[in-house]
């Protein structure tokens, strides 16, 4: 259990995605978390009212079960493999976002005082967080996922194009929007 449940080295991590990902191009796949929620919509019956949706999502069926993988792998593991492991970030880090006002850094997995305290503020902050990523997947024509892991993997320049979009992204909100916000 000792294996299961401690943190797994970055070589083995690494390695089964490139597996992954090689079985993937073999396959003529390509993987992708956001593309479920255009899966969904047209099994719903979304096609019938909107092109974006009109195609064959049968076909994408294996991401789906990928989807509801991850899901169950995720809740499994949150629930029955986990010893509520707090992640080892630096002092410094700590001091920093103790510094504005984040009291559960260090000693909580995500931070208490957006995920658990529910206030207007938060919620405001996680529906428009959510809009953005949304809507930033759409234009990217892709999630982070499906460009860094499968996109990069398979040499496509518009990947790469928006990886370091990603990244960029990432450190203004991070360096500049963060502070702001809180």
């Amino acid at each position: 259990m000792d294996l299961i449940m401690g943190p797994w080295p970055w070589y083995v991590g690494g390695a089964l995605v490139a597996l992954v990902m090689i079985a993937l191009i073999f396959l003529g796949k390509s993987f992708g978390f956001s593309s479920n929620f255009r899966n969904i919509c047209s099994a719903m019956g979304a096609g019938n009212t909107c092109s974006f949706f009109d195609f064959d999502w049968r076909k994408q069926k294996w991401n789906l079960l990928f989807l509801v993988g991850a899901i169950i792998g995720g809740f499994v593991s949150a629930n029955f493999l986990s010893a509520n492991q707090v992640p080892e970030i630096s002092e410094t880090t700590i001091s920093q976002l103790k510094g504005l006002g984040f009291e559960s850094a260090g000693s909580a997995y995500a931070p208490t005082e957006i995920f658990q305290n529910l206030s207007l503020k938060n919620i405001i902050l996680l529906a428009i967080g959510g809009l953005l990523i949304g809507f930033g997947t759409r234009y990217a024509g892709g999630c982070t996922s499906g460009h860094a892991i499968s996109g990069l993997s398979d040499l496509q320049w518009p990947s790469l194009v928006a990886v370091v979009g990603f990244f960029i992204g990432g450190l203004i909100m991070v360096h500049v929007l963060f502070p702001l916000i809180f």
